[in-house]
C-alpha cells in the first residue's frame, strides 16, 4: 500500500524522530509490502535496468522506472532504452552494415553486376532510417513495460535516504518514491577533453548517430574501440576520416589482434596520428573545424576538419545520484564498489551494466546480470553472473571478436612457456573472384601447454568475425580443448571452419598461411 505523501515526508524522518502520532509509528514498523510504495525501483533504463525491472515483474512484484537522458552538449537527447539502443550498439552496427553495403557494391562489379560508376551516399537517408528504428525500439520498450505492469517515469533519481529517492520531471516536478530494493543502472557518457573549445564544437558518440548533415572531413580523437568502429563506418561511406591516437589503440584487447585492426583500417585510407594530443579546438570564420596539437616532444601544429568527435573514454553516471546520503560506496573512477556480485555497500542497493565496479561493459553482460538478479532476489534462485570467458566483438570494417584472454594477458597468469597459441592467416572464398587482400585474416587460440590444451582465448579478425564466435565461445565457455576443437569437422566452404583446422603453432616458426581450399 502506497503512503499518501505527507505519511512519506514522516516515514523520512522515523529514524529520527521518536515522539510520532500513533498512527506513523504504526505505519513504520509495518512489513516491507506495505512500508514502501515498491518492492523494486531501478534507476536508469537502459539494458541491465529493464532487464532486470521486468524479469522481476514475472514474479508480481511491484517495480518502478526511473529513466532520463541529460541532453549532450549538442542538444541531442533520446528515448528509453539506454546507450545501446540509441547511441551505442544498434545505431553503430546499422552504420557499419551501411559501409560494408559500399564495399559490396565495389565487389559485385567483379561478381558480374553492371554497377554505374557514380554511386553515391545519402546520410540524410541513413540517419533517418537508422533513427526510425531505434524510435521503433523506445516505443516497444515502453510497451513491454506497460504490459508488465512496471511503472514507468522519465524523471531523474537521487537518493533521499537509502530508501527513499526523489524523482524529478524535465519541468521541474518531485516525487518522492520509497523502495524496499533499489537497482542503479544509469550506465555511463562520453567524456570530454578538458581542452579550450572541446565542448563547444566537438561531438561525441552520443551526436554522431544523428547528426544533422553529413561529417565531412572528421577527425577522431581516442584509440577505443568506438573510435575505431566510428572512423570505420565513417571512412567506409566517403567520409575523409583521421585519428588521432595518444599511445596504442584497443587497450585491454590483444595487441597483436589491434595493429591488424589499425593496419587494414589504413589500408582503406583511415588516416593514423599517433603519439599527440589535441591542445586546442577553434572554429574558424567560414565554419570549419582547427585542432591544435601537440607530440611528445612539444613539437605543435593546426588540422583542419568540418566534424571533430572525442571517444577518449567515458565516465560512469553517478555523481547526481547523492549516494552518500545512502551510504553507497564509490571507487575512485566513480564507479560503484561491489561488495558481492552486483551488490554495495548497501545490502539491499545494486548496481548493474557500466556503473559496476569489476563489471564488464557490454549490453548482453547488464542483460543477463540484471535478470539473474531479479532472480535471486524474488524467485528463490541463486545463480550468479559469470563475468568470465564473455565474448565480444569490436565492429571496425574487418571485424574483431574474441573470448577469453588475450595472449598478453595468458602470458602473464600462465607464462610463456606454459602456453600454446595455434595461428593462421586464412582467406575468405568470397574474397578470391573481388580480388580482396586476405592480409588481416586471422585467427589464433590460445591454449594452455600441456595435456588436452585447454583454450585459454580465441581471437578472429575477418569479415562477420561477430558471427563466428558466438558458437565457438559457448564452446570455450564450457572448457573447449585444443585437441576437441582439432578433432571437429569444419562446415566447408566457410571462413568459421578454420578455427576447426588450426594446426601451426607460433612457437614452431612455420609459415601460419592457408593454402589450398
Amino acid at each position: 500500500m502506497a503512503l499518501p505523501m505527507c505519511g512519506r515526508l514522516l516515514y523520512l524522518n522515523c529514524r529520527k524522530i521518536h515522539r510520532l502520532s500513533p498512527i506513523y509509528r504504526t505505519i513504520c514498523s509495518q512489513g516491507s509490502s506495505d512500508k514502501y510504495d515498491y518492492d523494486l525501483l531501478v534507476i536508469g533504463g537502459g539494458s541491465g535496468g529493464l532487464a532486470c525491472a521486468k524479469e522481476a515483474a514475472q514474479y508480481d512484484k511491484k517495480v518502478m522506472v526511473l529513466d532520463y537522458v541529460d541532453p549532450t552538449p549538442k542538444g541531442t537527447k533520446w528515448g528509453l532504452g539506454g546507450t545501446c539502443v540509441n547511441v551505442g550498439c544498434i545505431p553503430k552496427k546499422l552504420m557499419h552494415q551501411a559501409a560494408l553495403l559500399g564495399e559490396a557494391i565495389d565487389d559485385s562489379r567483379k561478381y558480374g553486376w553492371q554497377v554505374q560508376d557514380d554511386v553515391t551516399h545519402s546520410w540524410d537517408t541513413l540517419v533517418a532510417g537508422v533513427q526510425n528504428h531505434v524510435k521503433s525500439l523506445n516505443w516497444g520498450h515502453r510497451i513491454q513495460l506497460k504490459d508488465k505492469n512496471v511503472q514507468y517515469m522519465n524523471a531523474k533519481g537521487s537518493f533521499v535516504d537509502n530508501h527513499t529517492v526523489k524523482a524529478v520531471t524535465a519541468k521541474g516536478k518531485e516525487e518522492l518514491v520509497t523502495a524496499e530494493n533499489i537497482v542503479l543502472a544509469t550506465g555511463m557518457r562520453p567524456r570530454y577533453p578538458k581542452i579550450p573549445g572541446a565542448l563547444e564544437y566537438g561531438i561525441t558518440s552520443d551526436d554522431i548517430f544523428s547528426l544533422k548533415k553529413p561529417p565531412g572531413r572528421t577527425l577522431v580523437i581516442g584509440g577505443s574501440y568506438v573510435a575505431l568502429e566510428c572512423a570505420g563506418f565513417l571512412n567506409g561511406l566517403g567520409f575523409p576520416t583521421s585519428v588521432m591516437v595518444r599511445s596504442i589503440c584497443l587497450r585491454g584487447f590483444d595487441q597483436q589482434m589491434a595493429s591488424l585492426v589499425t593496419d587494414q583500417m589504413q589500408s582503406k585510407g583511415v588516416e593514423f596520428l599517433w603519439h599527440i594530443v589535441p591542445q586546442q579546438l577553434e572554429r574558424t570564420q567560414d565554419g570549419h573545424l582547427t585542432m591544435t596539437w601537440m607530440d611528445g616532444n612539444g613539437v605543435s601544429g593546426h588540422l583542419h576538419y568540418d566534424t571533430v568527435m572525442f571517444a577518449i573514454g567515458r565516465d560512469p553516471e553517478t555523481s547526481s545520484l547523492n549516494l552518500d546520503l545512502a551510504g553507497v560506496e564509490l571507487t575512485a573512477s566513480g564507479k560503484i564498489a561491489s561488495k558481492n556480485g552486483e551488490q554495495s555497500s548497501v545490502p539491499h542497493i545494486y548496481a548493474l551494466g557500466d556503473i559496476l565496479q569489476g563489471g564488464i561493459e557490454l549490453t548482453p553482460v547488464a542483460i543477463k546480470a540484471g535478470k539473474l538478479l531479479a532472480q535471486r532476489l524474488f524467485g528463490n534462485q541463486t545463480l550468479t553472473m559469470d563475468y568470465e570467458k564473455v565474448a565480444t566483438t569490436v565492429f571496425t570494417p574487418l571485424e574483431y571478436s574474441c573470448v577469453g584472454l588475450s595472449e598478453e594477458a595468458a602470458i602473464e597468469r600462465h607464462g610463456e612457456e606454459n602456453i600454446e597459441v595455434y595461428h593462421a592467416f586464412y582467406k575468405p572464398v568470397e574474397f578470391s573472384v573481388a580480388e580482396r587482400t586476405a592480409e588481416f585474416c586471422y585467427i589464433k587460440a590460445i591454449c594452455t601447454g600441456e595435456g588436452d590444451q585447454r583454450i585459454l582465448g580465441l581471437h578472429i579478425t575477418g569479415p562477420h568475425a561477430g558471427e563466428m564466435m558466438q558458437g565457438f565461445a559457448a564452446a570455450v565457455k564450457c572448457g573447449l580443448t585444443y585437441h576437441q576443437l582439432a578433432s571437429t569437422v569444419g562446415i566447408h566452404p566457410t571462413s568459421a571452419e578454420e578455427v576447426a583446422k588450426l594446426h601451426i603453432t607460433k612457437r614452431s616458426g612455420l609459415d601460419p598461411t592457408v593454402t589450398g581450399c
